[in-house]
C-alpha cells in the first residue's frame, strides 16, 4: 500500500528569529508556533489528535501539548530524534499515522534557543557522541564543523570542487534571505566576502557556516480527505523517506565520506511521488554547511557526483536560475529552526505565498533533512 498523496500539509506558523536570546523558552516558542499552524490550516487546538516531535528541545513529552493547548483526545506521539533529519522524518512519521486512519490532524512543533545552548553540550547529548569520542575527537574534532569538513576537503581533492563554489551557495542564500521579512542576516554578501572570512576548519570558512537562533516553526500534517476542507490549498506529500550512511556513527570510517544517507532514500523517494529531479521546480536542501547543500545536491540526482561544484555556478540555485534553493534564506542565513523552517518555506512556495521570494507558478518542490553525521531525510511536495 503507497501512501503517496493521502497525507497533506493543511497548516504551518513560525516566530520572528532572533540573534540574541529571545526572553522566551524553546516551549514557549514552539507552542506559538503551533498555534500559528493550527489556525492556519482553519482548525482548532482540540483538533488536533496526533503529535510527531522531531527534536528534543522545548517540550519533551506530548503531555507538555496536551497540557498547554487543552488537547482532549491525543492518540497518536511520537518522536523522530534524528537531528537536522528530525524535521522531514516527522512529516514521514505524521503521513504514516494519517494515512493508517490513526490519526486527522497531527502536529509537528520545533523550538530553539540556539543561541543560549553550548554546542559542546549539543554534540555531546547526540547519540553518536561515544563513536565520535573514539575516532574524531582524540584528532581534535569536537564541533559539527570540524566534523564536515574533511567530507569537503576530499570532495575538493577527488573533482576539484572549489571554495568559490561553495561561495557561490552562500551567496545566493543571502540573496533570498534579504527578500525574506522574517530573516537574521539581511546584509548582502559576494563571494570575496566569502572568501574573505575566516577559517572555521579547513575547507570550510565562517560564511560557510549555519547560524544558531532563537525562534519556533510548526507545521499540521492532516489525512488527505480531511484536508479538502482546509482553510489554505491541499499541498500533498507524494514520496518521502529517510537513509542513513553507510558507517552512521563515525565519518571518518566510511569508504566513501561524499556520499550522504539522502543517496540511498532519494530514488524510492521520487518514484512514490512518480516524479523525476528534472521536474522539481523549487527545493528547500538543509543547509547546515555550504558544502552539506552541494553534496546532497549530487546524491539526489540533480548532477552526478563530482558535479555539484559546476552545477552550482552562475546563479543556478538563484530565483530565476535552474534550481531555486532555500527560497527563505535557509540556516545560512534566516535561521538555524532544525529544517523545520525548511518546510515552512516549502509549504509557502507551493501555497504561492512565498512574497518576493515566490518561485512563478511552482507547483512541485522537495525538502530535505541532514542529521548527524549524515542521515538523510526527503519528502516530495505537491499542490493540487
Amino acid at each position: 500500500m503507497s501512501i503517496s498523496g493521502r497525507a497533506a500539509v493543511t497548516g504551518i506558523g513560525d516566530t520572528d528569529y532572533t540573534r540574541d536570546a529571545s526572553g522566551r523558552s524553546a516551549l514557549m516558542l514552539q507552542l506559538e508556533a503551533s498555534l500559528k499552524a493550527i489556525a492556519d490550516a482553519g482548525l482548532r487546538p482540540h483538533d488536533i489528535d496526533g503529535i510527531v516531535m522531531p527534536i528534543p528541545s522545548g517540550a519533551s513529552v506530548a503531555e507538555d501539548f496536551v497540557t498547554n493547548l487543552s488537547i482532549p483526545d491525543l492518540r497518536y506521539s511520537a518522536a523522530t530524534p534524528l537531528g537536522g533529519a528530525g524535521s522531514v522524518a516527522a512529516l514521514q512519521c505524521a503521513a504514516m499515522a494519517v494515512a493508517s486512519g490513526i490519526c486527522r490532524h497531527v502536529l509537528l512543533p520545533v523550538g530553539r534557543t540556539g543561541r543560549t545552548q553550548r554546542i559542546g553540550a549539543r554534540v555531546q547529548a547526540m547519540p553518536q557522541f561515544r563513536t565520535v569520542g573514539e575516532f574524531e575527537a582524540p584528532v581534535g574534532a569536537v564541533a559539527p564543523a570540524q566534523y564536515y569538513a574533511p567530507m569537503a576537503r576530499r570532495h575538493m581533492e577527488l573533482f576539484g570542487t572549489t571554495s568559490r563554489q561553495l561561495a557561490e551557495i552562500a551567496v545566493t542564500t543571502r540573496q533570498h534571505a534579504i527578500l525574506n521579512g522574517n530573516a537574521r542576516m539581511t546584509k548582502p554578501i559576494t563571494i570575496e566576502d566569502h572568501q574573505a572570512s575566516r577559517m572555521i576548519a579547513d575547507p570550510l570558512r565562517l560564511l560557510d557556516c549555519s547560524l544558531e537562533s532563537d525562534g519556533g516553526a510548526a507545521v499540521i500534517v492532516s489525512a488527505a480527505e480531511c484536508a479538502r476542507d482546509a482553510a489554505k490549498p491541499r499541498v500533498l506529500i507524494t514520496g518521502m523517506g529517510e537513509g542513513h550512511p553507510d558507517s552512521p556513527s563515525t565519518i571518518t570510517q566510511r569508504a566513501d565520506i561524499t556520499r550522504l544517507g539522502i543517496a540511498k532514500v532519494a530514488p524510492r523517494a521520487f518514484a512514490m511521488a512518480g516524479v523525476a529531479p528534472g521536474d522539481i521546480q523549487v527545493a528547500e536542501i538543509y543547509d547546515c554547511f555550504t558544502y552539506i547543500v552541494l553534496c546532497q545536491l549530487e546524491d539526489l540526482g540533480f548532477c552526478p557526483k563530482g558535479e555539484g561544484g559546476r552545477f552550482v555556478e552562475g546563479g543556478a540555485l538563484g530565483l530565476g536560475g535552474r534550481l531555486p534553493v532555500n527560497t527563505h534564506g535557509g540556516l545560512l542565513s534566516q535561521a538555524h529552526m532544525a529544517g523545520m523552517n525548511h518546510v515552512v518555506e516549502l509549504v509557502r512556495q507551493l501555497r504561492g505565498e512565498a512574497g518576493q521570494a515566490q518561485v512563478p507558478d511552482a507547483r512541485l518542490g522537495l525538502v530535505t533533512g541532514y542529521g548527524d553525521l549524515g542521515d538523510g531525510t526527503l519528502a516530495i511536495m505537491a499542490r493540487e
